[in-house]
């Protein structure tokens, strides 16, 4: 062989040997059918990003409260071959017919329950197009084919469980005013029984038709004209530009530190990612493992009250306002604040300079993938509150988001979940609104971890209590069973779950200057993954609070 030849095939074959590769698949996500339709992807020779795009589509299907084709997400992805991380952003955006004042009366007072209930609540999806758009340039099988679990549970149904009926019974009177969401989630106009089966065909044909015509057979062609068709004849702004309009942005991941693990997280229009750098610069000045929990959780809760209070006052949809990303994940700014915190005593928020908290979906879900070949996804995705807007476009089978909510309908003014924004997130034609979900990648001298979580503005502080819990060496059950609290600036309260603090460090937290608030219920879904290259294992977790699988599976790696 020619020496050229020889040597530009040595120089093609090294870096394939050189790539690691785990010795197992392992897929965690919120729902067991989701969690089987990945590995049955997988196991058809597609990988991590196919099973993503199955996990991602399978969950539209039976987790309708959490996710779907009407609602967006963030898929967090690292090619194996040759290292390239990307976010795939399937944010919805508001219509262009939006503006700032669209949930306003004529006194400039906010009106109750419009930019959550209805059509008129719903932001452009972008979740199809992100399916698309990810099996084309990352998968390996047909997107038809990575969509076919998705399909059949639409055709066959799934049952109902326990938790289906507490969604369902929350958002009742918003399905109960959708002819076709009624039909599709209730029945007989109540919440269904234990073990009733949600079948959706309607569903199951738009699944199709965008599994053999890619984004075109969702945002043109006969989806198209159902949507539009349901959304118009509802009081809805979409037009048939809106759909043509949507575009899939890929933007280059934050990337950060913590005592020598490498953290690879959401860029904005996520606030996630900044806020979770930014906590973690702040706590990487103090020796984490060695303090007592009252200092632990005191610390943990002044570097969340600044990072939210940034959040509120840059963050937004970095194509409408400059975002000071560099500046806030910087650790010298880290160090800055870090010399503000007082170990003995609480900070008040309203010490801090005035801003606003911005506002995140509350009902979402994750799904975390890593395939034999070492690519990986964690993907956040949401219709932001339980079943969304609770409208469903005759015809379509899509239950469309109430996204429009996560923005600023007016400074200072509470959204669905008590939180009020600032003019960064304002409405605005176009524009992408500011969401809290925060896929992360973890890496550290021994391994990998994939996880993310749902949860509202909560989904910041539940994954930087899941990155301290792997960096302290800890594995993926510990990670996604941590107990969690939580402070987001305003209201000033320092929120925890049952049990989460035991009666001493809370009266230790009230005597340092804290208000507590116990939550009345757990909070969080998180889904975990763990390549631990040192054991030589993949182990993978579903948090215990829901109802979740995680699944590790030996398998080919090619």
């Amino acid at each position: 062989m020619h020496a050229r030849a020889l040597l530009l095939l040595l120089v093609l074959w090294l870096p394939a040997q050189a790539v690691e590769r785990p010795p197992a698949a392992a897929i965690a996500s919120a729902h067991p059918l989701a969690t089987a339709a990945g590995h049955e992807i997988l196991a058809a020779g597609g990988n991590a990003f196919d099973a993503a795009v199955a996990v991602s589509a399978a969950l539209a299907v039976v987790e309708p409260y959490s996710s779907g084709l009407g609602g967006g997400g963030f898929w967090l992805l690292r090619r194996a071959a040759d290292g390239r991380e990307v976010m795939v952003d399937g944010r919805e955006t508001a219509p262009l017919a939006a503006r700032h004042d669209l949930y306003l009366d004529a006194q400039g007072g906010v009106i109750p329950g419009r930019s959550i209930d209805g059509a008129l609540a719903a932001a452009i999806p972008g979740e199809p197009a992100a399916l698309a758009h990810i099996a084309a340039r990352y998968g390996r099988l047909p997107l038809a084919r990575s969509l076919a679990p998705a399909i059949r549970y639409a055709r066959e149904g799934f049952e109902v469980s326990e938790h289906y009926r507490r969604m369902a019974s929350f958002r009742l009177d918003a399905l109960r005013a959708s002819p076709a969401a009624a039909r599709t989630f209730l029945r007989d106009g109540a919440v269904p029984p234990l073990g009733h089966r949600i079948r959706q065909p309607d569903l199951a044909r738009t699944l199709e038709r965008l599994g053999r015509e890619g984004e075109k057979g969702f945002y043109a062609g006969a989806t198209a004209k159902a949507l539009l068709n349901g959304v118009g004849a509802a009081g809805g702004i979409w037009s048939g530009e809106d759909l043509r309009a949507y575009r899939v942005v890929e933007r280059a991941p934050l990337r950060g530190s913590y005592r020598g693990f490498r953290i690879t997280t959401a860029a904005p229009p996520s606030s996630g990612g900044v806020a979770l750098l930014q906590m973690l610069n702040i706590l990487s000045g103090y020796d984490w493992e060695a303090l007592a929990e009252t200092d632990r959780v005191h610390l943990a809760t002044e570097a969340m009250r600044r990072a939210y209070r940034d959040r509120a006052e840059f963050l937004g949809d970095p194509g409408f306002v400059a975002v000071p990303v560099q500046r806030l994940t910087d650790p010298a700014y880290a160090a800055q604040l870090r010399a503000g915190i007082d170990p003995q005593q609480a900070t008040p928020s309203s010490a801090l300079t005035a801003a606003a908290a911005a506002p995140g979906g509350n009902h979402t879900t994750h799904l975390s993938v890593l395939d034999r070949e070492g690519n990986r996804v964690a993907a956040t995705l949401s219709i932001n509150y339980p079943f969304g807007s609770g409208f469903m476009p005759e015809g379509s089978g899509v239950l469309l988001n109430d996204e429009m909510d996560d923005f600023s309908a007016k400074p200072g003014v509470p959204n669905a979940y008590g939180l009020v924004g600032a003019a960064a997130n304002a409405i605005a034609p176009g524009k992408r609104p500011l969401s809290s979900m925060t896929p992360t990648f973890v890496d550290g001298p021994g391994g990998t971890a994939i996880l993310g979580t749902p949860g509202g503005s909560r989904i910041i502080t539940m994954v930087l209590l899941g990155v301290l819990e792997f960096a302290a060496g800890r594995e993926p059950a510990a990670w996604v069973a941590r107990p969690r609290y939580h402070h987001q600036y305003l209201p000033d309260v320092l929120q925890f779950e049952p049990g989460a603090l035991a009666d001493a460090v809370q009266d230790e937290l009230v005597l340092r200057g804290h208000t507590l608030q116990q939550a009345e219920q757990p909070w969080g879904n998180m889904q975990a993954v763990w390549w631990d290259r040192e054991g030589g294992r993949v182990l993978a977790a579903s948090d215990p609070r829901g109802e979740g699988r995680a699944e590790v599976r030996q398998g080919a790696a090619d």
